[in-house]
């Protein structure tokens, strides 16, 4: 029992964000998930292309 109490006290002097804070971080992972996305998608489409382009030479 004396773990779940420490827990408790500790849990106590957790500051926690506002839900301000918490939306405008969601807002900013889900943006910079979406950017790495397109650029991970057009750098892959990039690539393919161009080994598709030098295998053609072969």
């Amino acid at each position: 029992m004396s773990y779940i109490k420490q827990v408790a006290q500790e849990m106590k002097r957790v500051t926690w964000p506002s839900f301000k804070d918490v939306n405008r971080f969601t807002w900013v992972v889900i943006l910079m998930i979406i950017f790495f996305s397109l650029f991970f998608a057009l750098t892959d489409t990039a690539f393919s292309a161009l080994m598709d382009w030098l295998i053609g030479l072969i």
